[in-house]
């Protein structure tokens, strides 16, 4: 291959590469909660169940933070196959408001994305 022909394979290489479109992260994932598969754009849910879970990990072999009551407000930010990583802001049981933890999805009712 020539001079002629090398710089502009390089060009054209460097152009795709510049092009190329990554998807980060979303910012409230990085470090919070490197298990998520799926991020979401946040959206607001809320308890559809009564004394459900409301964990610190994807699974039931997680440590419970406490439980849901039908009605409390949470915001889902990502999820891992069954389950949603979300944060509280309301609980009738009392978890702090702020609170992050995992709730198994079929315990929630999407409110708004």
């Amino acid at each position: 291959m020539t001079r002629a022909a090398v710089i502009p394979a390089a060009l054209a290489v460097a152009a795709a590469a510049a092009l190329t479109v990554t998807t980060a992260p979303a910012a409230h994932a990085v470090g919070e909660s490197s298990q998520c598969t799926h991020n979401w754009p946040d959206y607001s849910a809320k308890a559809g169940k009564n004394a459900f879970n409301f964990r610190s990990g994807p699974s039931t072999g997680h440590t419970s933070l406490g439980y849901l009551y039908r009605g409390d407000r949470l915001t889902v930010m990502c999820s891992k196959g069954t389950w949603d990583y979300a944060k509280i802001t309301s609980s009738k049981a009392g978890i702090r408001k702020g609170t992050k933890g995992w709730v198994r999805s079929d315990g929630l009712v999407n409110l708004a994305s």
